[in-house]
């Protein structure tokens, strides 16, 4: 791509600030105290996908017609001709052109003087479409902490207000069987509430950990009971733990919050059988305890495996709140260890967590 006018005498060699301003990474329009338009740079023209000739010359105003969301005038909003002249520019805003073009837009008024009259307008654009992808995230966010709270709350309403209907015209075996549904419902609602302020602590780097030297069998087993006890067969899990695991050092909260997270992974994702196991691991990383959990399902391919640890990932069941794995990976790196996911033995997927020993 030719340069772009920089000015309104082409012919002239172009300054080191034309130079500096056409390598921007975002785009960058120039006006003079009138509001002509005296330069616009390549990012500027890649943005409003318009040629630097087409703008250069013109008043800004014209040029770029930018409107608010409402559809009205940012210009005469903004007035930095006749607006108050204490007023040196405006942080970041999204503003669109007459042809519905999102734009991020930042200006700064150039004053003679301290308060004085304008000498000169710069625009700096940026397109909106990082604006849009957060948003989009934003809104994948609402919708699936929407979703999981509706169907427990769903349960607990439909479950108490039966009972508080009809309460004598059920047995006292059915009322039972219905305030442990609401407890189990309860319980879903208060796990989702923690993984939310867990991801929140993560992404803040506010999350707490206090580590004492935690039996890992003791935990292994609790994990394989409430499986069995949510409809698992017992003969599914196996446990092993080598010489010089029998003990990590980690926060039992958040180990058990780790466990929980990968062995109902494995369930859901397995066809039955989930292997744990504890073994002594040293490396570049140090010495400590790798943690391992393994399923016999699909698998997951090498190259969606980077993505696994991210927020909202779901597995082929597309089932759960794409919390889990993020949240195992945050808590592992507060212990200062790490989490990685390969191929099973024979086949499915194994998730391995390393815990550092105890510092010395």
């Amino acid at each position: 791509m030719d340069a772009s006018p920089a000015s309104e005498n082409p012919s002239t060699v172009p300054s080191a600030t034309v130079v500096a301003a056409q390598m921007l990474p975002d785009g960058l329009v120039t006006a003079d105290a009138d509001g002509t338009v005296t330069s616009v740079n390549r990012r500027a023209e890649q943005v409003l996908g318009r040629g630097a000739a087409e703008l250069v010359g013109r008043d800004i105003r014209t040029a770029l017609p930018l409107e608010t969301r409402n559809g009205e005038s940012w210009w005469t909003l903004t007035d930095p001709w006749n607006g108050l002249r204490i007023r040196t520019g405006h942080r970041e805003k999204l503003l669109q052109t007459s042809d519905g073009t999102e734009l991020l837009v930042t200006a700064k008024y150039e004053r003679t003087g301290r308060g004085g009259p304008l000498a000169g307008i710069l625009l700096g654009l940026r397109d909106a479409e990082a604006r849009r992808r957060a948003e989009h995230d934003h809104a994948a966010l609402i919708s699936t902490i929407a979703h999981e709270l509706r169907s427990p709350l769903t349960g607990v309403k439909g479950f108490s207000s039966t009972l508080l209907r009809r309460w004598d015209q059920f047995t006292e075996p059915q009322r039972l069987t219905m305030i442990e549904a609401v407890d189990s419902d309860a319980d879903r609602l208060t796990r989702l509430i923690t993984d939310l302020l867990d991801v929140s602590r993560i992404d803040t780097g506010k999350l707490r950990i206090h580590e004492i030297p935690v039996p890992v069998r003791e935990f292994f087993t609790r994990h394989v009971e409430r499986a069995v006890a949510a409809g698992g067969d017992a003969s599914d899990f196996t446990i092993t733990i080598e010489p010089g695991a029998e003990e990590v050092y980690a926060d039992s909260d958040r180990l058990d919050q780790v466990l929980s997270n990968l062995v109902e992974n494995a369930v859901r994702h397995g066809h039955g059988r989930v292997d744990l196991s504890a073994s002594p691991h040293a490396s570049h990383d140090g010495t400590g305890v790798l943690i391992s959990v393994s399923d016999d399902g699909a698998g997951i391919p090498a190259e969606q495996r980077r993505a696994v640890f991210g927020r909202f990932w779901h597995g082929p069941s597309g089932t759960g709140t794409g919390l889990g794995l993020y949240i195992v990976k945050g808590i592992v790196e507060a212990h200062g260890g790490w989490a990685q996911i390969d191929d099973g033995a024979d086949s499915g997927a194994v998730v391995r967590v390393f815990f550092p020993g105890e510092p010395t």
